[in-house]
């Protein structure tokens, strides 16, 4: 059962990326390469920026799919936890 679980939140990781790297792309083409570089460098800017930016860049979809990723890793990570103790 717990392999499940690993698998998901791996799952989880994978669309979270896909996410991070989507709103990237948006955030170096409207903002420029400094912007970009740090919301590489620390994605919890892109993460707010997306979110901010939502309406203006046709984001909110992706930012809905990347909140439900970050919110399901972290469940999954957590039922991990409590089945291996």
């Amino acid at each position: 059962m717990g392999v499940i679980f690993g698998i998901l939140a791996g799952l989880a990781g994978l669309v979270s990326l896909v996410c991070l790297i989507l709103v990237l792309i948006k955030l170096f083409q409207s903002e420029g390469i400094l912007y970009g570089i740090l919301g590489i460098i620390c994605g919890i800017y892109a993460f707010i920026w997306g979110w901010m930016n939502k309406d203006e860049h046709d984001l909110g979809q992706i930012m809905l799919y990347w909140t439900g990723a970050i919110v399901a890793g972290i469940v999954f990570q957590l039922i991990l936890g409590v089945m291996s103790a």
